[in-house]
């Protein structure tokens, strides 16, 4: 019994650093593209405006899912005002929510970027994002180790856990590059490094004469391609490693889009992808006109899988693109589709 409570200790701590870190932990970072890059922000080729949503649960062993949410949304702007380059603006919210809802985190971005074409060929971006990250935790959720009576945790006898706020509110600042060349109208490449809290903001429960803990730098970067085989397939090979700490995280994989209309209306998406040392995480999903739905399953094969029962995550997502009626498209992108 004991070993048991030093064990479900253990993971609400673990559950804690993991949420303490989170800016993104989506599978489908590929579908969240202004959590991964501020100059992601207004670069779809062919379109004005991009909706999505976001959402993840895991960890469904360790008693209480661990969620991830979020909603984003960008636009080309300013298409007429510059010779061969746009404005992008766009912004997003991201909600986590870890055990029983002990700690939860919050955050509202607004972003901006500028896309500047180099040729006809090439085009090169540059973007900004800031926000408000607001952390809250239920202390009265929590046991800790002054509580153990010898054969339970008494939450009657003082923790003696010197926490001066259950809340905490700061500012969150990122930037970040991408380059993009357009081979061909088969061929497209895409690469981009960002760099989140670039401000390194506070953030403690305790008093900052007590301890002054403050978010590391997060350094993440990406390389994608499209390629058209045909008119039956455009795979997307890809590669994401983002550096926190001494963290490191690293997607590496493929997906792929099958036109099954004939003029692109209805596409399948597979795909499969690896994350180093954790899991493997195949993906299907269903494209209609500008509507993508995509869903995957991360199976754990790391040690943890000991934990979990080799039961990992599952992620939704969803996209939309459009047209704005008003919008004369002046800047011609070349891009990959059917």
């Amino acid at each position: 019994m004991i070993r048991m409570k030093f064990v479900s200790a253990f993971v609400l701590f673990f559950l804690t650093l993991q949420a303490s870190g989170q800016v993104l932990h989506f599978s489908q970072y590929f579908n969240s593209p202004l959590l991964v890059n501020p100059a992601n922000t207004g670069f779809n080729p062919d379109y004005s405006y991009r909706i999505g949503g976001n959402y993840r649960s895991q960890w469904a062993n360790f008693g209480s899912n661990y969620n991830t949410m979020s909603a984003w949304a960008d636009a080309r702007v300013l298409e007429d005002r510059f010779e061969n380059g746009w404005l992008g603006i766009g912004g997003s919210l991201i909600k986590d929510v870890a055990g029983s809802g002990s700690l939860s985190t919050t955050g509202a971005y607004g972003s901006i970027a500028y896309h500047q074409m180099l040729g006809y060929n090439s085009l090169l971006s540059g973007g900004f994002t800031l926000g408000y990250v607001q952390k809250r935790i239920d202390i009265s959720k929590l046991n800790f180790d002054n509580q153990w009576n010898g054969n339970f945790f008494d939450i009657t006898i003082p923790s003696n856990e010197p926490f001066a706020y259950n809340q905490v509110g700061y500012l969150d600042l990122n930037m970040g590059l991408n380059y993009a060349y357009f081979a061909s109208d088969n061929v497209y490449f895409n690469a981009g490094v960002s760099i989140d809290h670039v401000n390194k903001p506070q953030e403690s429960f305790f008093s900052s004469s007590v301890v002054d803990t403050r978010v590391n730098r997060r350094f993440n970067a990406f390389v994608n391609a499209s390629i058209k085989i045909e008119n039956l397939w455009i795979v997307n090979p890809n590669i994401y490693v983002s550096k926190m700490g001494a963290s490191w995280e690293t997607i590496l994989g493929m997906n792929a889009n099958r036109n099954l209309s004939g003029d692109g209306f209805q596409q399948l998406i597979v795909g499969l992808y690896y994350r180093n040392h954790d899991a493997l995480i195949p993906m299907i999903g269903y494209q209609v006109n500008d509507l993508k739905f995509t869903i995957n399953y991360d199976a754990t094969i790391s040690t943890l899988g000991n934990l979990n029962g080799t039961r990992g995550a599952y992620e939704l997502s969803i996209v939309k693109s459009g047209i704005f009626t008003t919008s004369n498209n002046a800047i011609k992108c070349p891009t990959v589709k059917f």
